[in-house]
């Protein structure tokens, strides 16, 4: 992001994050920050996210450095018995995930200045929500496994949830939800170097529908900042779960469900 203030609250998010995929609520950060310059806005923003969160940010630690880089060490708390881990999905489960996805693609199509400022815009918006009140809701329901959706693309992600777990996912396409205009921007042909080898390395474990396109498949690797929170929650919930996030006006879709161990981990359908 070029608006250090933005850097910073997304950075925040996207720190927190880990928290709340587990089920716990962050109470402590410490700054980690490289700078040029602009540091107290840069700062600023990561504190206006700790704020929301309600986290204390207790020091940290800065260097200068040509490239400016900021992140967050982040303590929480859990309760004993309440921890949710990415793996203990089971068969029969419901895959919800409570952001679109797209936001790789954006800021690099941002870094080449060919973006338009509202599909910017949208992905600043969802990147800099926290994952608080999508924890909350799987804390209210009781779920088998969660986590957050970031580098590794949502792909990756569940392929660590279902090896982990030891079994299987099947995925609807056409479920997950996208960022605006980010199908525009596959079909112009930019993606970031991250998002290519996230493909490339779902290859061996996935079995993609012939009817995908390569774009289609980058846009289901494409490495995210600050995604959401992707849930594996038993069938007989999936109705609750699905009104406590409307009830806190998080996003949601169900993009798919946890199947026996297959010869592929993960099958997607067009």
């Amino acid at each position: 992001m070029d608006d250090p203030r933005q850097f910073g609250a997304i950075a925040a998010a996207n720190a927190l994050s880990d928290v709340y995929a587990m089920g716990g609520r962050p109470i402590l950060a410490l700054n980690v920050v490289c700078f040029p310059d602009n540091l107290p806005k840069l700062l600023r923003g990561g504190a206006d996210v700790a704020a929301e969160a309600g986290v204390l940010i207790a020091g940290g630690h800065t260097l200068k450095d040509a490239e400016p880089k900021y992140g967050m060490s982040v303590t929480g708390t859990v309760r004993p018995g309440a921890l949710v881990t990415n793996v203990g999905a089971r068969p029969g489960d419901a895959l919800v995930l409570t952001k679109p996805i797209g936001t790789g693609i954006v800021t690099t199509a941002a870094k080449a200045g060919s973006v338009d400022p509202a599909v910017l815009d949208a992905a600043v918006d969802t990147m800099r929500r926290l994952n608080r009140d999508a924890s909350l809701a799987m804390q209210a329901v009781g779920v088998h496994a969660a986590t957050d959706v970031t580098g590794f693309g949502l792909i990756g992600h569940l392929t660590g949830m279902m090896r982990g777990s030891g079994v299987s996912a099947r995925v609807d396409a056409g479920a997950v939800p996208v960022l605006p205009g980010v199908r525009e921007l596959l079909a112009q042909g930019v993606a970031p170097g991250g998002t290519r080898n996230n493909l490339a390395a779902a290859e061996a474990h996935t079995a993609w529908s012939p009817r995908l396109t390569e774009e289609e498949r980058l846009l289901l690797c494409d490495a995210q900042t600050s995604g959401g929170l992707l849930i594996a929650v038993p069938r007989e919930r999936l109705p609750r779960l699905l009104d406590e996030l409307g009830a806190r006006d998080v996003s949601h879709a169900v993009v798919g469900a946890v199947e026996a161990r297959a010869d592929a981990l993960i099958n997607v359908e067009g």
